[in-house]
């Protein structure tokens, strides 16, 4: 996992931002937390990571958005004396679930599949309008395409070990790790993963992962709020990354609820 530092200006706070899939900085290194440092992490071909930062400030608040939140919730059940407030925008720490996540036959077409042309089709689709899509691509990241092709890949193959599901191409299951036989593998799943996040945004418009299954995925956090949003949204980036850490928790509830 890449973690970079964005600002870093000695802050007592550090908000600590998991980025999505085949995601760098490009998109996100614009925002600026008020009186916070500002780490973005991404590319989750593996999960290694500096759990020193988690000793070095006072607080550390994470915002995860889309395969973020699976592999955020990895890293704050690790993370040693954990304080601070989490949010996950329109992510799943079941990220490949027919009930919880992105349905297997969509994330299985979506990798088997997966070329520059089509990945520009995935971005549309993210963006939600062709505007938006236009206006992203000024920003868009800057990886490369074989990379962020294993990215997903690892996820798939790391998800799958970890959870104990198992499936054969067609999307159909051939291990099933919520029958009684293996409730182990749902504890221990749970433990390393599943990570309850204080406030949860489900975008309406979603069209990676199903508003209906983000539910089913985020309803144990403490606040969950539907809001009127794609999968990738500037204006509720602006407000994850910058506007909300301006205001107190009261003032934040008062607005979430305007």
């Amino acid at each position: 996992m890449v973690q970079k530092f964005i600002v870093k200006e000695n802050n007592r706070k550090l908000l600590l931002f998991f980025a999505g899939w085949a995601c760098d900085e490009t998109p996100f290194k614009e925002y600026r937390p008020h009186n916070m440092d500002y780490m973005i992490c991404y590319d989750y071909r593996n999960l290694d990571f500096d759990y020193s930062i988690f000793e070095a400030y006072e607080q550390v608040n994470v915002v995860a958005w889309s395969m973020g939140v699976w592999a955020g919730g990895y890293i704050l059940n690790h993370a040693p004396q954990y304080k601070g407030l989490t949010v996950a925008y329109n992510g799943s720490t079941n990220p490949i679930h027919n009930y919880e996540g992105i349905p297997v036959k969509v994330f299985e077409n979506t990798l088997q599949k997966l070329t520059p042309v089509t990945l520009q089709k995935f971005l549309r689709r993210i963006c939600g309008n062709a505007k938006a899509y236009k206006n992203f691509m000024k920003i868009t990241p800057r990886r490369d395409f074989d990379e962020i092709k294993q990215e997903l890949q690892s996820i798939k193959e790391r998800y799958w070990q970890e959870s104990g599901w198992q499936w054969n191409e067609k999307g159909k299951v051939t291990r099933d790790p919520e029958d009684e036989d293996n409730e182990d593998l749902i504890e221990q799943y749970c433990d390393n993963f599943c990570w309850h996040y204080d406030l949860a945004f489900i975008g309406e418009n979603d069209a990676i992962f199903p508003a209906e299954n983000l539910n089913m995925s985020l309803e144990n956090s403490r606040i969950y709020s539907y809001i009127n949003s794609p999968h990738y949204d500037v204006e509720i980036f602006q407000m994850l990354l910058e506007d909300m850490w301006k205001m107190t928790y009261d003032e934040f509830f008062v607005y979430l609820n305007e």
